[in-house]
């Protein structure tokens, strides 16, 4: 996080009432310019309080954040919350027009001194986001995927600095999904737009992401590139949050082969060699989870249970003893 001067959070905290820790506690941060920043967390960790007190949707109790070197003020201060150069999309599409065309949607979020601009300017962003087969259409008529894509280009035809972005892909179908994060991505290469969005989707994460941040109980843990948290997390909880691991005591990893004095240790399922001739250990195929192009299988020795990937399904069916080779395995805190 080299430049400084762009967004940055010093010190940071942001409590809420009640019995339970809740909000962000000493938080420091510096998010790169043009690049795609995730932050993720377990829910209530702290990730949504932490992109509004980003945005100037909330004052912190302690601490500053600030935008190019000056202060991002809060409700208490600024009547209208929220950056100039800045715009937030969450989950939910309330303020679109709904009996409106999605052109006039868009358009209307630019002033009318020059007609020819705005018209241009609707058409590039529509373009950008694949949505000018939709232009005639009213909101209302699309789908919840589609009016994502609507706000989303509402919010970017302004051209803002920085895209805040709250767990924006909830409401898209799984087949729409990937297109919208692939068109984001797109714009952010072309105009430099600097991203920073809350997502709970691992899969979104480790996509779309140049950088992620790592919550927990309010605080930041870890942060780094996608690949290196992936492949070498310093926490357990990063490790959980990035995919389905299995977590095995010291125990449970030698009924896998696996010597450890560590009290946890994590293995991820695609680390899992399984064959009918190894003579490591054998496990009872348990369950078979289709996942299309692969399966997961539930596997148990004694009591342990694991999770590995077989990437040619149907080569097993419940009831099977498969052999069972750990490829490799982790220590994190």
């Amino acid at each position: 996080m080299a430049d400084t001067t762009f967004l940055r959070a010093e010190a940071v905290s942001r409590s809420y009432g009640g019995t339970e820790l809740s909000g962000v506690r000493n938080i420091t941060l510096d998010i790169t310019p043009g690049k795609i920043t995730a932050i993720i967390g377990e829910s209530g960790s702290g990730k949504s309080t932490l992109l509004r007190l980003l945005y100037g949707l909330l004052s912190p109790d302690a601490g500053r954040v600030s935008f190019m070197g000056e202060r991002i003020w809060g409700p208490e201060e600024k009547l209208i919350p929220g950056h100039d150069d800045m715009k937030m999309v969450t989950q939910h599409t309330d303020d679109l027009n709904l009996f409106a065309r999605v052109w006039d949607n868009v358009a209307a979020m630019l002033p009318s001194t020059d007609i020819k601009a705005k018209e241009e300017k609707t058409e590039q962003v529509l373009r950008q986001l694949n949505m000018m087969h939709l232009s005639l259409k009213r909101v209302a008529d699309l789908s919840g995927g589609e009016k994502q894509r609507v706000a989303i280009a509402r919010a970017i035809i302004t051209r803002p600095k920085v895209l805040l972005l709250d767990e924006p892909f909830n409401q898209v179908d799984t087949s729409f999904r990937e297109g919208l994060q692939h068109d984001i991505r797109q714009i952010v290469k072309e105009t430099g737009l600097t991203v920073v969005m809350v997502s709970h989707d691992p899969a979104e994460v480790l996509s779309m992401a140049d950088e992620l941040i790592v919550i927990k109980q309010g605080e930041i843990v870890e942060t780094g590139h996608p690949k290196e948290l992936y492949n070498h997390p310093q926490n357990l909880y990063t490790a959980e949050l990035l995919t389905n691991c299995n977590v095995l005591n010291t125990d449970e990893a030698k009924a896998c082969g696996i010597k450890t004095d560590k009290q946890a240790i994590v293995v991820y399922p695609e680390w899992i060699r399984l064959s009918n001739v190894l003579k490591t250990s054998e496990w009872l195929v348990k369950e078979i989870l289709f996942k299309g192009p692969y399966e997961d299988l539930i596997l148990e020795n004694k009591g342990v249970i694991l999770r590995a990937v077989n990437n040619e399904p149907d080569t097993y069916k419940e009831g099977d003893v498969v052999g069972v080779k750990v490829k490799r395995w982790l220590s994190p805190l």
